[in-house]
């Protein structure tokens, strides 16, 4: 039996229940007014009994509201003892690129670490403060041409590929034969160029996954080295030879996935030339600085495929830097708290000190929770949501004394960092205002390239209630389809996830032992009709996943599969209705129920290979205000028109999304002359 049966009805009564139940009491309890008079028969709010009674009715209203919100009190404690908190809001990463200004005299633009840019989210609210996660040495010089070399068939000019919104391209041919090439032409914008200076050339390689993977992500067994299938040489021009470069980090594994390609540029300085150019026979062609990858040993399976390759480009995150925050001063009681002016707090950035002697401030460690701690650990716990700090009670977790020279003040962050939430997801091109100004750079070519993604907002307490069970159960390890659904949603911005057991992406007819699919829907803007994960998303949930996996699962994660439905329908409308208005509320109406994330009967979401039911769509349609009666109502789907009155089955474990709906509507012309 549910123990939803076995829950005791609470007493809901309110303050006019309360008033008519003793109305209707008078006559039998107080039957006379006083003796020798006459009975009650005045209820009305005149009356000075009923004033009485009404202060009577209010106090046990008070009450009974207490006494109905301890059942609420005493589930919030038990999510407490079970260690549920609210999550706090998490920042969104983007990468960004940046622009020297052509007349700028050096070379080199130094980006600190931590230098902010803003972006306007696009809701009307307040400017959101991107971070840089690094470090940045940006060239002047700019990635001016692409060339790929093939020994056969000779030079390609790839240049007008490598933009946004268009086609990728392939570094060393359809073939990738062994000495095939891709040269990159830089060119210095500036009035007097000078040779490219002995600096790390940063090079952020965005790859195009083949079309069997490019829906899902391999979570792999471990961390172990990878190897790329192909051994490349780096090379510059001299002016008379091609000489080899250092080539300090290939995090792409020769173009076979996105990442960053770090070169050391050489001492002797590379010059300008005109050996190389594109076009030999144009005179009005610029000199360029050129650099190559080479084939020399190529393995590939599939000839790799490029998006874009940028120069000057480094991860950015939402969040904001704060430095010396003095919190107060330690009394010497047990379990202090200290609040930061500055919440939710990113994970692992606080320093904090406190001074308790004259020898200096003391840096205290931070913990998930004092269990562990002895009597003397200089420890304390954060709680990221609300930026309060809380330190121990001299039996778990040290007591911090009070330091009567600076008796106020000697508890400090030395640094910290907060922000966060789903505004930071910002579109391409939003990211694009410096506020730390930086000497050199163009502020006009700040930008990122792709949309920010992983920002999410904080935890509500229904979310927190609807986790508590999953926690219970999952115990943060994989095993069940629930556990994977369950962590799946806890690692990043996902709404929505299905887990599939046995199901492998390459082999989708074929059960295969151990293999576990995970499908994510992230939690996008309800006005994508298709919210598709990021390839940084994917990598995160595989991260998260891959650390709480049994060691025999072989795991992946996989993009939502979407199919197009479109409703085509002829509606009659009420005499007195408005024809535009009830088709937009009928076109709105089915992009809604169709919906992945706000579809379906029950407004969660269309649920994972649901079948379309005709009567369902018809009630839909039927129920909106205005509509007299459906002439016809057909649904097509991948542009393939159905029977009409026939359910539609849709894929295996596909989602369904609309953009548009063929409506017609129409008064009804019948008993007109």
């Amino acid at each position: 039996m549910p123990l939803e049966d076995q829950i005791p009805l609470l007493d809901d009564r309110r303050f006019d229940d309360i008033m008519t139940e003793v109305r209707t009491r008078i006559a039998r309890y107080a039957p006379e007014w006083k003796p020798g008079a006459s009975a009650w028969t005045d209820v009305n709010d005149n009356d000075p009994g009923i004033t009485l009674t009404q202060v009577f009715a209010w106090q046990a209203e008070m009450l009974l509201y207490r006494m109905n919100r301890v059942p609420a009190l005493n589930y919030l404690k038990f999510l407490q003892l079970i260690g549920i908190e609210l999550k706090p809001a998490e920042p969104a990463l983007a990468e960004v690129s940046f622009g020297v200004d052509k007349a700028f005299a050096d070379t080199v633009v130094r980006v600190p670490e931590r230098t902010q840019l803003s972006a306007d989210p696009g809701d009307g609210g307040p400017q959101l403060i991107f971070e840089t996660k690094t470090s940045l040495i940006a060239l002047r010089a700019r990635l001016d041409a692409i060339v790929v070399g093939d020994p056969d068939i000779g030079n390609t000019d790839v240049t007008a590929l490598n933009t946004e919104a268009v086609r990728a391209f392939q570094p060393f041919g359809t073939r990738a034969i062994d000495g095939a090439w891709l040269g990159l032409g830089l060119i210095d914008p500036n009035a007097t160029p000078a040779a490219l200076p002995a600096e790390t050339l940063n090079l952020a390689v965005t790859v195009a996954r083949d079309t069997r993977k490019a829906q899902y992500l391999s979570c792999g067994f471990m961390e172990t080295h990878a190897y790329g299938p192909a051994k490349l040489v780096w090379e510059f021009w001299n002016g008379s030879a091609w000489q080899a470069l250092t080539l300090l980090k290939d995090e792409t594994l020769a173009f076979t996935r996105s990442g960053r390609v770090y070169l050391k540029l050489p001492a002797a300085k590379i010059p300008l030339t005109a050996q190389t150019k594109l076009d030999p026979a144009d005179p009005a062609e610029p000199n360029r600085y050129w650099i190559r990858a080479r084939v020399t040993k190529g393995q590939y399976e599939r000839a790799p495929e490029i998006v874009a390759i940028r120069m000057n480009t480094v991860a950015v995150e939402q969040a904001e830097t704060i430095r010396d925050e003095v919190l107060g001063g330690s009394d010497g009681s047990r379990n202090q708290r200290f609040r930061l002016a500055n919440k939710p707090v990113l994970k692992g950035t606080l320093e904090l000190e406190i001074q308790q002697s004259d020898d200096g401030p003391e840096r205290w460690a931070e913990v998930d929770d004092f269990f562990g701690a002895g009597p003397a650990d200089q420890q304390y716990v954060l709680n990221r949501a609300t930026g309060d700090i809380f330190t121990g009670d001299g039996i778990n977790g040290d007591i911090p004394v009070a330091y009567v020279k600076n008796a106020g003040a000697n508890v400090v962050a030395r640094i910290y960092r907060f922000g966060g939430g789903m505004r930071g997801n910002v579109p391409a091109g939003a990211i694009s205002t410096l506020v730390t100004p930086v000497p050199g750079i163009d502020a006009n070519e700040v930008r990122n390239l792709a949309a920010a993604y992983s920002g999410r907002d904080e935890e509500t307490l229904n979310q927190a209630k609807k986790r508590a069970p999953g926690t219970l159960k999952s115990r943060c390890r994989a095993v069940t389809a629930d556990d994977f659904e369950y962590l799946a949603k806890e690692s990043a911005n996902i709404r929505r996830a299905k887990a599939l057991p046995l199901f492998h992406p390459e082999f989708p007819t074929i059960k295969v032992p151990g293999a576990v699919s995970v499908i994510v829907v992230p939690d996008a803007d309800v006005r994508e009709p298709r919210p598709t994960p990021s390839e940084g998303t994917l990598r995160t949930v595989c991260e998260y996943l891959n650390a709480r996996r049994l060691l025999t699962t072989e795991l992946f994660v996989i993009k939502p599969s979407y199919q197009e439905v479109k409703v085509v329908a002829e509606i009659v409308a009420a005499d007195n209705a408005d024809l535009a208005q009830v088709h937009d509320q009928t076109v709105q109406q089915l992009i809604d129920y169709f919906h992945p994330l706000i579809g379906g009967e029950e407004g969660s979401g269309w649920p994972f290979g649901g079948s379309i039911f005709y009567s369902r769509v018809y009630q839909r349609v039927f129920t909106i205000d205005g509509v007299a009666s459906i002439t016809r109502l057909q649904i097509v789907l991948d542009g393939e028109a159905m029977k009409e009155c026939t359910d539609v089955p849709i894929a295996l474990n596909a989602l369904l999304y609309s953009a548009e709906h063929e409506i017609s509507v129409d008064y009804s012309f019948e008993g007109t002359a």
